[in-house]
């Protein structure tokens, strides 16, 4: 078995380590003998979305979002039919405000690829915490930091990757956190997101082989003792409380 791995203009979607979320993923599938390649495109870069299994989109600032943006949208066809094919796509800050309609900011607005109904305003302040959310696949929580101006909203179909238990979460308001839209993640979690979170990295990798070779896949078990402890110190730490309690 094979798993390709696309990282989209990691120039300028790099902001916030997410080399290292691809870092997680590429090992974890190593370590159970599973061939991974990991390919980098910049600006210049055709893409054949037919030959990627994941798809990661990062974070970056406004300008770099606008630099992305116009080049998204030249190939926003593909990219959408990846998605309603059931393609692995995880995107994190500015890399998920641009899956969005909008991303309104005080210099003007950065239309978004429409491929979850979301939108993006920016407020004053910053949203500037570690974060814990509860997602109701997993018995463990979801944990990481944001960084962010943006306050994002949801539209009528959109489905939050969690309810915010620590943190501020979508927007400070609703108590949501991220989006889940068939087989892709989009969230403001980063630190970066993967390495804290073995239980939401081994989901994608899952739902990437299942789509790829079909259903019965089973990941073998690795030794996940170090990176639990890592998500159970920042529950700990914040919420003064054991995991298991949650």
């Amino acid at each position: 078995m094979k798993i390709t791995i696309g990282h989209l203009y990691p120039e300028l979607l790099n902001l916030y380590g997410d080399r290292g979320n691809i870092q997680c993923m590429k090992k974890r599938l190593e370590w159970r003998g599973i061939d991974v390649e990991v390919i980098e495109y910049q600006l210049e870069d055709e893409i054949n979305f037919s030959d990627l299994d994941i798809v990661l989109l990062g974070g970056g600032s406004d300008r770099e979002q606008i630099l992305v943006s116009n080049k998204l949208f030249s190939i926003k066809d593909d990219l959408k039919r990846y998605v309603e094919e059931d393609g692995v796509l995880i995107a994190v800050c500015g890399g998920y405000q641009l899956l969005g309609d909008y991303y309104q900011t005080n210099n003007g607005t950065i239309k978004g690829l429409s491929i979850v109904d979301i939108y993006t305003e920016q407020k004053p302040g910053r949203l500037i915490n570690n974060i814990i959310i509860k997602n109701k696949l997993f018995q463990m929580p979801i944990v990481g930091f944001e960084n962010h101006g943006g306050r994002t909203f949801f539209g009528a179909k959109a489905e939050p990757l969690g309810k915010v238990i620590y943190g501020s979460g979508n927007n400070g308001e609703t108590g949501d956190e991220g989006v889940i839209y068939k087989n892709v993640i989009g969230t403001y979690l980063h630190g970066p997101l993967l390495p804290k979170n073995p239980h939401l990295c081994d989901f994608l990798l899952k739902k990437a082989l299942t789509r790829k070779y079909g259903e019965g896949i089973e990941l073998a078990e690795l030794d996940d003792s170090q990176e639990i402890e890592a998500n159970s110190y920042i529950v700990k730490r914040f919420l003064k409380k054991d995991i298991n309690k949650l």
